[in-house]
Formats: C-alpha cells, sequence, structure tokens
C-alpha cells in the first residue's frame, strides 16, 4: 500500500496537505511547519519515502500508524488532532480544513487505520509537494 502525503498550503504556523491511499484522495493533513533547520515538536518531517506499521500507542490507546527511519525524528505517528499546537513533529487527519485547522480528526483516524489493517504488504508514506 502507497500513502502519499502532498503539501499545498504553508503558512507560519503549519503545513496543510492531502493524504492520498493508492492514489485516491483520503483525507487531509496538517502538520507543523516545514523548517531547513529543525525545531523539536515544531518542524514538519522531511520530504521522501517511509515505511509505515500501526502499533498499539500508549498514549492514544489503541492502533496508530508509525511513520518509521525519518532521519534525525523519534516517534512520529499519524494520530487525530486538530491543530499545530497537537501535532508535536507527527502528522494530524482530518476530513475538513481551515487555516492552520482539520476538523473531523477522530473520524478520518477511523477510516485510515480501517484501510491500514486490511493493507496486504509493506505500507510506504511518500511525503512531498
Amino acid at each position: 500500500m502507497e500513502l502519499t502525503l502532498t503539501r499545498s498550503v504553508f503558512t507560519d504556523k503549519s503545513t496543510i496537505g492531502k493524504l492520498y491511499v493508492d492514489g485516491v484522495f483520503e483525507c487531509h493533513t496538517l502538520e507543523d511547519v516545514v523548517r531547513d533547520v529543525k525545531i523539536a515538536h515544531e518542524t514538519a518531517i522531511p520530504e521522501g519515502r517511509y515505511p509505515v506499521k500501526l502499533d498499539t500507542s500508549p498514549k492514544f490507546g489503541k492502533d496508530i500508524p508509525h511513520v518509521a527511519n525519518v532521519k534525525g525524528f523519534t516517534d512520529i505517528l499519524i494520530h487525530n488532532g486538530n491543530t499545530p499546537e497537537q501535532t508535536w513533529g507527527c502528522i494530524l487527519v482530518g476530513q475538513s480544513t481551515a487555516p492552520n485547522f482539520v476538523g473531523n480528526s477522530k473520524a478520518a483516524l477511523k477510516a485510515l487505520v480501517a484501510k491500514l489493517k486490511a493493507a496486504k504488504g509493506q505500507i510506504w508514506l511518500t511525503v512531498g509537494h
């Protein structure tokens, strides 16, 4: 399965994008600001291709997509949340978007996780614009 995150709106507080599953639009995304120099918990992951696996998150108490092998970053998750303050360097998903915001995040995550659980083989995430 191939996930593609296309970043499109860049502000001084966040980065908005769209997430596709095997080329089909799935949901909107909200990330931290894209920066040349990393600021912990305030910087979006670099563009690239990363393996994704489902792990049970102690914080969330359920299966959450974990983006692995991101150089210089640890514990990058795809999870629910609405604002840049809730990203902590991770990727938030939502069914709607507004400046520096994604909405209906829990529903978007539930639908995404269901598709990931049904996936056969490796799951990959390509991040770009």
